[in-house]
């Protein structure tokens, strides 16, 4: 389809200033916080995604009334009049995201029922729905399997539970989260993610009047309390698309400022960034010390003109290098003098868009060996998860398709960097997690145009 299609024409440095705004990965799941509340949540900054399309649609199938607030990027969810919704309609999202999965905890709540659809989202492996649907049998639930998906229902209410992932899961930690906060007595969740995204789902849950202690050790405990309220809430930027910029800056051999990206929550991709001898200046102190009204700060990024270096990397849960930051940083990486490692050790089928990087001129091989670190938990199984790029390498146009989220914003970054004219396939994808992502590559003097 034509309307799906982008030409690109490289070789040109991205040079400007482009804005982030509310961490896709936290928005969506603070926007099914609301489901919990017994007055109406008011979200700020938050970006124009497909993910926030789809949530806002579910909500409203479940009689949550959304609606665009005063400002520019403001939500406001009136969950008042909570309903039951078709499994037609909820179906209808089921090819969209994998959020519908953490709206069980909160309808068990409000309606004693829920439905999962068959769930969609990127592939890059299966991420099991195992550890929520065990976390929700674990408070209570009782899981009836369909043909068209899962009913649940609580027939003698949730109750607080001891529960231990096997791996710190950001999803499974958000179900555990969403559920405990009202259900009866004390949940202990151990194992448990602690991604900024998380915690800062925590402080809209605390806003609403939850009782929630971070330990040490990756240890989370609930007190389930009768009710929550709504909240106003201007959730954390945006790292994933932050550090994509970022990689564009380095990969183009150009310079991006990316206002609202906050240090925080980027020191490892950072410390990585410096390593291969890309540059960066944090801006948000200067805005702070000239007392600019309303101006925001951010990181500004940029090539230095010098030779970059290989590194070897792998990525890892918080506070190790985040698995979305890879496919982009790669592109960079067949830029740098030497060979570079990374080993993902989140998803096990993450590095199949280094295929389409190969055809246009990088060299990069994978491997199923644990290369340039600790052996993860998939080494000695049938998973491409570590590569090998060589570089430099002079890349060249060609015809990309787009196979998922994160990939698809890798091969744009290499379509830019690259020599010619390159027809990218399955850009649409790219709306899912990257707000005006076409505008913003005008403004930074991108060349590129619909078919």
């Amino acid at each position: 389809m034509t309307d799906d299609v982008l030409i690109v024409h490289g070789g040109t440095p991205l040079q400007g200033q482009i804005r982030v705004r509310g961490a896709k990965n936290l928005v969506s799941k603070a926007m099914v916080a609301a489901l919990l509340g017994e007055s109406p949540s008011r979200l700020f900054d938050v970006p124009r995604i497909r993910d926030v399309e789809v949530v806002r649609g579910l909500l409203g199938l479940h009689g949550v009334k959304v609606s665009d607030g005063a400002e520019d990027g403001e939500l406001v969810m009136d969950p008042t009049n909570v309903e039951s919704a078709s499994t037609d309609e909820i179906n209808v999202h089921a090819g969209s995201s994998r959020i519908p999965i953490l709206l069980c905890g909160p309808l068990l709540h409000r309606l004693g029922h829920a439905f999962i659809p068959d769930l969609g989202g990127c592939h890059i492996g299966p991420r099991p729905i195992d550890f929520h649907i065990k976390a929700l049998r674990e408070f209570g639930a009782v899981v009836d399997k369909t043909p068209e998906g899962m009913h649940l229902s609580a027939p003698n209410g949730l109750h607080g539970a001891k529960l231990e992932l096997p791996y710190p899961s950001v999803g499974a930690t958000e179900q555990v989260l969403l559920t405990a906060v009202r259900a009866e007595g004390v949940t202990e969740l151990r194992n448990a993610a602690i991604e900024p995204e998380i915690i800062d789902l925590i402080c809209v849950l605390q806003k609403m009047g939850a009782i929630i202690t971070v330990h040490t050790d990756r240890v989370i405990e609930i007190q389930g309390v009768p009710k929550l309220y709504g909240y106003e809430h201007k959730p954390i930027p945006d790292r994933i698309e932050a550090a994509s910029w970022a990689a564009a800056a380095l990969a183009t051999r150009g310079e991006i400022e990316v206002i609202g990206a906050r240090q925080a929550d980027m020191m490892t991709f950072l410390n990585v960034y410096r390593s291969i001898g890309g540059e960066l200046k944090i801006t948000d102190d200067r805005v702070a010390r000239e007392g600019v009204s309303g101006a925001e700060g951010g990181i500004k990024f940029w090539h230095p003109g010098t030779e970059l270096k290989a590194v070897a990397l792998e990525t890892d849960v918080h506070p190790g290098f985040m698995t979305d930051w890879q496919q982009p940083l790669v592109v960079a990486l067949t830029q740098a003098r030497g060979i570079s490692i990374m080993h993902e050790t989140v998803y096990e089928q993450r590095l199949g868009y280094t295929e389409a990087l190969n055809q246009m001129g990088a060299t990069i091989q994978v491997y199923r060996d644990c290369l340039g670190g600790t052996p993860c938990r998939f080494g000695r199984r049938n998973f491409m998860h570590s590569a090998v790029i060589a570089g430099p390498s002079k890349l060249h146009a060609a015809d990309l398709v787009i196979p998922d989220l994160r990939a698809g914003f890798a091969h744009l970054i290499a379509a830019l960097a690259a020599e010619g004219t390159s027809r990218v396939y399955g850009v649409n994808l790219i709306k899912r997690g990257y707000e005006d992502f076409e505008a913003k590559l005008a403004a930074l003097g991108a060349h590129v145009e619909r078919p």
